[in-house]
């Protein structure tokens, strides 16, 4: 078992209830992908599930670890999130923010020795280059582009090798090929590693064109847990129903069609 919530619920310290009654879990090497309007709790669904949030209510387990109690650096390096805005600091040149990915797994002396020399030129480099960065491996962060930072981030997941990826809106600042292109690399680099892959997604067609699972989000509930071939035209239109009347997606097409003419809009992406 990757990880099982079982009532959880998350209250923010002003007060405003971001999850209710959350009951999700996924065996190892689950593809999951989260849907739904703006606001649904699908980040905070994200930073629980690394840890970066602990639960207010119910019980929560990463690999079999109870939280918030048993949130070690050894957990922690399991768990590799791609953020929508990666945290990475400008000065910061790219070989450094890629090999960051190894910090919770390397001892303290070579994690402090790869800032001051990067220790692994040859690793960061093979995982930029499956992100199409390979020319910018030591270029600094604050000479990218928003989409380049965001490719960056995935490099240093890749790198990582974690056993569970959490990806909150990874393509949200690229175009629609790319974007189809670095969700395929993700699903494959689960697939072949056999490691969880959990990614909050804006674009239903994304979603729905390369995940077997998908979550519907809504109101700091699961609105419902289905396979994709599954998730009707009807369950999305009462998922975005407070987002007018077309369904939020990368190829920019109009939709509130079937499943299946979301994943052609997803296949058009890839070639047009």
């Amino acid at each position: 078992m990757s990880f099982q919530l079982d009532g959880v619920g998350l209250t923010h310290a002003n007060g405003f209830p971001a999850l209710a009654d959350i009951a999700l879990q996924a065996d190892q090497g689950e593809r999951i992908a989260l849907i739904g309007p703006s606001g649904a709790g699908k980040t905070s669904l994200l930073s629980v599930l690394g840890t970066a949030l602990a639960p207010t209510a119910g019980k929560a387990r990463i690999f079999g670890t109870p939280l918030p109690g048993g949130a070690s650096a050894a957990l922690r390096s399991r768990i590799g999130t791609v953020h929508q805005a990666p945290p990475i600091p400008g000065r910061q040149r790219v070989v450094t923010a890629v090999l960051a990915g190894k910090l919770g797994q390397w001892p303290a002396w070579k994690s402090l020795a790869s800032l001051l020399y990067p220790l692994d030129v040859a690793g960061a480099r093979a995982a930029l280059d499956r992100v199409d960065l390979a020319d910018k491996l030591f270029a600094r962060c604050d000479q990218l582009s928003g989409g380049q930072l965001q490719r960056v981030g995935i490099a240093r997941v890749l790198y990582q090798q974690p056993d569970l990826i959490l990806a909150d809106e990874p393509v949200s600042a690229l175009d629609p090929t790319l974007a189809l292109n670095t969700i395929r690399l993700l699903v494959s680099e689960a697939e072949t590693r056999g490691a969880t892959l959990v990614a909050s997604l804006h674009a239903v067609d994304l979603a729905l064109g390369n995940f077997t699972r998908i979550v519907g989000v809504k109101g700091g509930r699961i609105a419902f847990d289905l396979p994709a071939d599954q998730v009707s035209s009807p369950l999305l239109h009462e998922l975005y129903a407070s987002e007018g009347s077309e369904l939020p997606t990368q190829a920019h097409e109009p939709r509130f069609l079937t499943v299946a003419a979301a994943n052609d809009a997803a296949t058009r992406a890839a070639c047009c």
